[in-house]
């Protein structure tokens, strides 16, 4: 299978670029010739969905596309460093007859321009870098105006930026990528292709529980109406599990496992972000339904993995869903604003565990909500907000965190409304 490969840039630059791609078998590219966001709404757009990968010609490129924030692919850009960088110098400096300190430089950071500078055998530090602005208009006055008030006397830019300068009476270079850079994306691109193909086909089990007591109407309960209620659910689960090309068995009373492919689930749950919609089970409340999602290069590991996910999502509360990935990582809980991640085989943490009989997922999932929040400061409210659970069982993590010496008061607070002062602590599970 070809990658389709999907070329934003200046047209200069997507001609050079294409003639290197057009040696690679492996891609099938598409061209598109953008500068402005404007550009972007207008012609890639109607193709965002037939690119397996992009590729922006420089890194002016690379971040309008990142600040316009709508292709969801993989995005690369090429790299401008090294001899693509001190061939441009050289030739400004010859052609100008001016010192390095005398040149304005943009979309690299300094560390790189003086990189190139030492290659090319320069010692003499530049003085004007702009690395963090995106906007072409601001580059353009950027250049402009150190050049209007006599510090600089010519401009290392890209497309179209040196096309304005010089039509300002600017001395404008152009920076354009060597073959060399070109290549040496290509085989990123190739192997971060590969490695998401192996990512999903890996193995991915979903350990579904129903509570079928919450589609139970009061006062009529029966065996048999729970054995309707099964066959329902069973039947419900046959059809999700067709739309992921995957397959189902019972595992116990209001238990199911379904077995399909990573890719596959990924993009029913929006990248492990979202609970997949199953009409039939919509008279239940979201409380009815709670699964654990497994990864991994086996199904014995995807598994277990999803009985590992199970624990944390009931963990978590009832209706919860979240997702063991095959390098031990949990994920969740999916269908929230604020996901957690986090690790929970860590040596460190089981040894916390021993000593304050928390569980290593409950440590684990304070240690992710930690990196959540703005310093490591909290109380109770907070900590109970992020980890969703009640404030009593925060404050109780909190105290016996203290007593242990991973948490320390630093301050209290006077809610605004009665009640007593907030404690403020500060942990360190490190």
């Amino acid at each position: 299978m070809k990658i389709r490969l999907g070329l934003i840039g200046a047209a200069d630059s997507l001609t050079f670029v294409q003639t290197i791609i057009d040696t690679y078998p492996e891609f099938i590219c598409t061209p598109i010739e953008c500068i402005t966001v404007d550009d972007l709404e207008q012609k890639v757009v109607p193709v965002l969905d037939q690119m397996d990968m992009w590729l922006c010609m420089g890194p002016i490129t690379y971040n309008i596309v990142l600040e316009w924030n709508k292709i969801d692919a993989p995005i690369f850009y090429i790299a401008y460093k090294g001899s693509t960088l001190y061939k441009t110098i050289l030739r400004v400096l010859y052609e100008q007859q001016i010192n390095v300190d005398e040149i304005s430089f943009d979309s690299i950071d300094v560390a790189t321009w003086e990189q190139a500078l030492v290659e090319a055998g320069i010692t003499t530090k530049i003085k004007y870098v702009e690395s963090e602005m995106i906007s072409l208009g601001g580059l353009t006055q950027y250049h402009y105006e150190l050049w209007k008030s006599g510090k600089t006397k010519a401009a290392i830019t890209g497309h179209p930026i040196h096309q304005e300068l010089r039509r300002l009476g600017v001395p404008a270079y152009r920076n354009l990528p060597s073959s060399m850079a070109v290549e040496t994306v290509l085989v990123s691109i190739l192997r971060t292709y590969e490695m998401l193909q192996y990512k999903s086909s890996q193995i991915a089990v979903q350990i579904i529980e129903i509570d079928s007591f919450q589609g139970l109407k009061r006062d009529s309960f029966s065996t048999d109406e729970l054995v309707r209620m099964e066959l329902k659910y069973t039947e419900t689960l046959l059809s999700y599990t067709k739309k992921i090309l995957g397959s189902v068995k019972p595992s116990g009373f209001g238990r199911y496992v379904i077995f399909t492919t990573r890719g596959l689930l990924q993009d029913m749950t929006e990248d492990f972000t979202s609970v997949p919609h199953m009409e039939d089970l919509s008279p239940l409340s979201n409380e009815a339904v709670t699964c654990g999602i497994g990864i991994g290069q086996t199904v014995y590991d995807a598994e277990i993995n999803a009985g590992n996910a199970l624990i944390h999502a009931k963990e978590y509360g009832k209706g919860i869903w979240m997702v063991c990935f095959d390098d031990k990582k949990i994920s969740g809980p999916l269908g929230t604003p604020e996901q957690l991640m986090y690790s929970y085989a860590s040596d460190h943490l089981q040894s916390i565990s021993q000593k304050t009989g928390f569980s290593v997922s409950t440590l684990n999932k304070l240690n992710a909500t930690l990196k959540k929040l703005p310093s490591n400061e909290a109380n109770a409210q907070e900590l109970a907000k992020y980890m969703k659970i009640p404030e009593r069982s925060a404050r109780r993590i909190l105290t016996t965190l203290e007593e242990e010496g991973y948490a320390k008061v630093v301050a209290t607070e006077k809610p605004h409304t009665r009640g007593r002062p907030r404690k403020i602590y500060t942990i360190s599970l490190t």
